[in-house]
Order: structure tokens, then sequence, then C-alpha cells
């Protein structure tokens, strides 16, 4: 990997994110239609890397196993469903990026964008005193491709890192606090994870509203999970063919 020194919001860090396929948009490049459910995708992809089926099984939460065609295509190695159209939108943008070399929204931010920058020092600060860890800044990471990057907000220690959220929906927030329900960030942390060679990594939900009853900070670890990681990279490189395929059409008959 290499890691771009830059203030995340900054000039720099817009301009280094240009034609590279970022962390947190995994999970919108990896968004298909008529494809997998998210269960079924968790059952294929432990089947695929070899686990026994009733682990398998057990993991995705099916009581016996599934006899859907959908699985069964998958399991042959055949490309089931296709990129949303969101995933299609994004690998455009990604290919006019590349082309010009510059930021297709030319560094613009929303406001939730730049609440969030503004309240991740304050996230970071209330990380360390609740976990008694040090947390580096990061900038942005690419992968030594230079294809794929994360904004990593924290490098902890050899082995670790963190990202931030400070959501302020109240549907985001129940989800976290009530729900347990990380299925929001799960494409991002594990991407932190395989850009970065990390083998642990803190996600924190940051909102002061809270603060009366001390849950200013909801944060949780997540192990490496190499087998969510492969699959994960696969889907990627498999964006990353229509990133090019958008780019060679939109280059073809240049003058």
């Amino acid at each position: 990997m290499r890691v771009i020194e830059c203030p995340q919001g900054s000039p720099e860090w817009h301009q280094a994110r240009a034609g590279i396929i970022t962390a947190s948009n995994f999970k919108v490049a990896r968004s298909r239609v008529g494809g997998l459910t998210a269960q079924q995708k968790v059952y294929v992809d432990h089947i695929l890397a070899g686990n026994p089926e009733p682990e398998a099984r057990e993991l995705a939460g099916y009581k016996q196993a599934p006899k859907s065609e959908t699985i069964r295509r998958a399991l042959a190695g055949e490309v089931v469903g296709e990129p949303s159209e969101s995933a299609k939108n994004y690998a455009f943008r990604v290919a006019v990026e590349r082309i010009s070399g510059e930021p297709l929204d030319e560094g613009f931010e929303t406001w939730a964008m730049r609440r969030g920058h503004e309240l991740e020092p304050v996230a970071r600060m209330e990380h360390e005193l609740q976990s008694g860890l040090m947390v580096e800044r990061a900038g942005f990471v690419v992968t030594d491709d230079g294809l794929f990057g994360a904004s990593a907000d924290g490098l902890i220690e050899p082995d670790g890192g963190s990202e931030y959220k400070c959501f302020i929906a109240p549907d985001k927030l129940r989800a976290f606090h009530i729900d347990g329900d990380v299925s929001e960030v799960i494409d991002q942390v594990q991407g932190c994870m395989w850009i970065t060679g990390r083998r642990w990594w803190h996600i924190g939900l940051y909102c002061e509203a809270l603060e009366p009853v001390g849950k200013q900070l909801w944060w949780r670890e997540f192990a490496r999970d190499d087998t969510y990681i492969e699959a994960l990279a696969s889907d990627l490189r498999e964006f990353s063919s229509l990133v090019d395929t958008y780019e060679t059409e939109l280059r073809k008959n240049a003058a």
C-alpha cells in the first residue's frame, strides 16, 4: 500500500481519490440486481471458500440446504445478476476521472460530509479515551496498483485501524445502537483491512446528541475475515473491469 498524507476533505484529498475505487463506495460497487441475496451470498461465498456445507448453512442462517437456481448457478461458477444502476453510474464516474485526472465532483462536499470531517477529531479523541489506544491519522491509503483506496481515519499499533461515522439520521443510529446492524459499513471495514493489510478494525459511530446518556460514541472491533475479503476483492476486480470497459468506450476514436 501507499499512504498519501493529506487532511480528509482537503483539495489534495479529493485529488488523491480521483479515478480510484474507494472503500466508502465498495458497497455501491458490489450492488447487483437479479443476483444473490445477502443471505445467499454468505452461503455461496463460504462454500466456494471450501467450508463444509453445514458450516456454510449455519453461517448464512439456513436451517436446510437452500435449493435456489441462482445459488446453483453461482456455485457452478456462473456470474449471476448484473450491476445495479448505482454501480454503473459510479463505474462511469471513475472512468471519467481516470481520463481527466481530476475529481468529477470538483471537491464538492455535502453538509453531512463536512459535518463528518469536522467531528472526526472529536470522535477520535473519544475513541482513544474509551479504548486506551493511540490512534494515528493516516490520510488516504492506496493499493500498489493504484486501483483501490481508503480514507483510513486512523491506524492503531501494528495491526489495527479505525473508521468514524457521524450519522444523525434516526434509522442509521437505531441500526447501530439498538439492532447491532453493521451491514451499512461492513464492506468498508473489511475493505480497509484488505487495503492496509491490518488484522482488526474499530468502527465508531459518534453522535453528540447522545452525550447526556453517555452514548455519544458507539464502537466495536471487527476481526479480519479473509473469506469475506476474498469475495470482496473478486467483486471489486469485476467492477474495475466495468470501469475499464467504460474508459475504453469513451476513448474510442478520440482525436
